[in-house]
């Protein structure tokens, strides 16, 4: 006779036995929609995302017996944590030149600060600086380069100067007759898309086209659509392929292995950077010259709402605002995931803000290059609710997504 204990025993071998073979006991019942969501996104962390730079075999090809120039900072790295630029010069492939955007190359300086021409201290490659005064290649700067290569990772947002980097490379390839490869890297902000269009009469370098704040597409996506909808200069069009990411589908989770800028530390400052980035066209700090970057929000003229910070020069904010200065303000280090441009913390901020009638002005010139429009410090100084304004956008984002259709990958 088995007794109790022999056959739970037995069984748990049994069990054992099964899983150590690979198999497993399956439960016949049906799942429910829960369960066949989490299965699914089981599935999706099985299947590891690889970036353009990782679909070496699409590309690699295309570069052997060329001159190649690269446009990449300190994001173009593969999932093994090396250099794009080491990658192909260990390939043996004919690396000439590296342009580096806003930030540099190695990605460490400050937003908006002069970036010079220079050296790798690695490779001795030649770094030639596209910010400044010089944010598009000159002919003599190309001299030399068969193939360009574009390798950096944008945020989603339309303030987010790489695709205005992109812009202008393009433009230098199609006057050049110098072909471009865009190595695609997914957008941490997913397929949002939210925000004002940009009115023509405000372009700036941090907003080149009539796009939404939140654009919703990769940078190989965005490429395709400056290329299809003929934005560069007379109409241009470059000689453009992108290398799709594998694997990869809008509505994945991406956490981006490297700070794609000095004051986006980690996922949340990305997951925040469109909806806080307006503080930068007012008088309030979002965060520079502490930890925090683009996760909190504060000056010395808000009330407390649950933070205090005090602002000192660190990486990437040499001279913040309000340096030294107690700020009072709001720390959203810790709330969830925002899935929409989020506008309730300006609006909170203009109302609440306490300044001498003669001194007070909240928004500066930079607002109105941010939102890309003069419509939207209008509505909140006129106490429009939160709820109209993102009504006046609802045609024009619905008339950007019937345009950006057809160059979607993904």
């Amino acid at each position: 006779m088995i007794s109790n204990s022999m056959f739970k025993n037995t069984v748990l071998f049994l069990v054992l036995a099964m899983v150590s073979c690979g198999n497993s006991i399956k439960n016949t019942e049906p799942k429910t929609e829960t369960q066949k969501s989490e299965v699914q996104n089981d599935e999706k962390i099985l299947l590891e995302i690889k970036t353009g730079a990782d679909n070496f075999d699409a590309y690699l090809p295309l570069l052997k017996n060329k001159n190649v120039g690269i446009v990449t900072n300190q994001t173009g790295i593969l999932s093994n944590k090396t250099h794009l630029v080491d990658f192909l010069l260990e390939k043996k492939i004919g690396v000439e030149k590296i342009y580096a955007p806003e930030h540099g190359f190695r990605g460490t300086a400050d937003a908006g600060e002069l970036i010079k021409d220079g050296k790798d201290t690695k490779t001795g490659l030649p770094i030639i600086s596209l910010y400044g005064n010089n944010k598009k290649p000159k002919p003599e700067q190309l001299t030399g380069v068969d193939i360009m290569v574009f390798d950096l990772q944008d945020v989603g947002a339309r303030f987010y100067t790489y695709i205005s980097s992109l812009h202008y490379v393009m433009e230098a390839c199609a006057e050049n007759n110098i072909p471009l490869l865009v190595l695609d890297r997914p957008n941490p902000n997913g397929g949002i898309v939210d925000g004002p269009i940009l009115e023509k009469e405000f372009t700036s370098f941090v907003g080149m086209h009539q796009i939404p704040v939140l654009h919703g597409m990769t940078i190989g996506e965005y490429a395709k659509m400056i290329n299809g909808e003929k934005w560069l200069k007379n109409g241009a069009q470059c000689d453009l392929t992108v290398i799709p990411c594998l694997n990869y589908k809008r509505d994945m989770t991406y956490s981006l292995p490297v700070k794609p800028s000095p004051n986006l530390p980690n996922d949340q400052a990305i997951n925040l950077y469109a909806s806080l980035c307006f503080f930068e066209g007012t008088n309030v700090s979002m965060g520079r010259g502490t930890d925090k970057q683009f996760q909190i929000y504060g000056s010395p003229y808000l009330p407390v709402i649950n933070t205090s910070f005090t602002p000192k020069p660190n990486l990437g904010a040499k001279d913040p605002l309000y340096k030294n200065q107690i700020c009072f303000g709001e720390d959203l280090s810790k709330i969830e995931k925002v899935k929409k441009l989020e506008l309730k913390w300006l609006i909170r901020a203009y109302r609440t803000t306490s300044m001498p009638k003669d001194e007070f002005k909240f928004f500066n010139d930079f607002f109105t290059k941010l939102a890309g429009t003069k419509k939207l410090q209008q509505q909140i100084e006129s106490g429009v609710s939160e709820a109209e304004i993102r009504k006046s956008w609802e045609k024009g984002l619905s008339d950007f997504k019937t345009m950006r259709k057809p160059y979607l990958i993904y």
